[in-house]
C-alpha cells in the first residue's frame, strides 16, 4: 500500500517552536501584517465557523478567543500541521474543533452546517475550485458567507492564470526531497466565474497591494460570496 507525502510537514514548524501564543490579529494579507480583518466575516457571535486549510490554527485560534463564535472547525488534511494545531491550541476545545481531513471530503459531511466559512492561502489555494467551491455552498447555511485570501497573481509577479487550472509550484516531502503540488492562482474574472456556478451570489473580490520591500512580496485578492437564503 502507498500513502502520500506529507508536503506540509516542515511548515510552520519552527515558528511552532518559539510562538505558541494565541495571534491578537487576524490578517487577510500574504505578508500577515496589515489589511483588513475578521470584520470581513461579520458578526461572528454565536456563529459556527469553519476554517478550510487551517494549518496550525492561528486564525482560528484568534476567531474562538476574541470574537464568541459558538464554534470554529479548523480543517486541515496534514497530519503533522494537525499534531501542530493541537499541540498549539488543543486546549480551546470544544469550541475549537481541529480536524483531519481533505476540505472536500469534511464539506460533504457539513450539509447546511456552517453560517461562515473562510480559507486564508489554505484549502482554496490548493483545491480544484470546481470541487471545492459546490461543496462549500451546500456546506453552508442559506445566507451563509464564504471569505477568502489567495493570491492576486504569480510568487515572483507572472500574472495569474486566465483558465481554471493549476500552476505546478515546488514542494519538500518530510525527508527534504523536492516534488511539486498543485496551487491554483487565477485571476478575479475566474473565481467569480467559478463562484457563480457554484450557486454562490453576491460575490465580490478586490486587490489588497502587497506591503512594500521583500523578494517574495505578493498583491492578495481578498474575496467574498453567499450562499443564497
Amino acid at each position: 500500500m502507498t500513502t502520500t507525502a506529507d508536503l506540509w510537514h516542515h511548515y510552520g514548524r519552527a515558528r511552532a517552536e518559539r510562538d505558541r501564543a494565541v495571534p491578537k490579529a487576524f490578517h487577510w494579507i500574504w505578508s500577515q501584517d496589515g489589511g483588513p480583518g475578521p470584520e470581513i466575516m461579520g458578526d461572528l457571535s454565536g456563529r459556527v465557523v469553519g476554517d478550510l486549510g487551517a494549518g496550525a490554527a492561528r486564525h482560528a485560534a484568534h476567531l474562538v478567543t476574541r470574537h464568541d463564535p459558538a464554534r470554529v472547525v479548523a480543517v486541515d488534511a496534514s497530519p503533522a500541521q494537525y499534531g501542530i494545531a493541537t499541540g498549539l491550541y488543543g486546549h480551546l476545545a470544544p469550541r475549537l474543533r481541529i480536524t483531519q481531513s481533505d476540505a472536500v471530503p469534511h464539506l460533504r459531511t457539513m450539509t447546511g452546517s456552517y453560517d461562515v466559512l473562510y480559507s486564508v492561502f489554505g484549502a482554496i489555494d490548493f483545491t480544484d475550485p470546481y470541487e471545492l467551491l459546490p461543496v462549500a455552498a451546500s456546506a453552508l447555511s442559506p445566507g451563509g458567507r464564504l471569505v477568502f485570501s489567495t493570491l492576486a497573481h504569480h510568487l515572483g509577479g507572472a500574472p495569474a492564470r486566465t483558465d481554471a487550472a493549476a500552476t505546478v509550484v515546488p514542494a519538500r516531502t518530510p525527508e527534504g526531497e523536492k516534488v511539486t503540488m498543485r496551487r491554483w492562482v487565477l485571476q478575479e474574472n475566474i473565481w467569480i466565474k467559478a463562484l457563480d456556478e457554484a450557486g454562490f451570489g453576491r460575490i465580490a473580490a478586490e486587490v489588497l497591494p502587497a506591503a512594500a520591500g521583500g523578494p517574495c512580496a505578493a498583491d492578495t485578492l481578498l474575496v467574498t460570496a453567499y450562499r443564497p437564503c
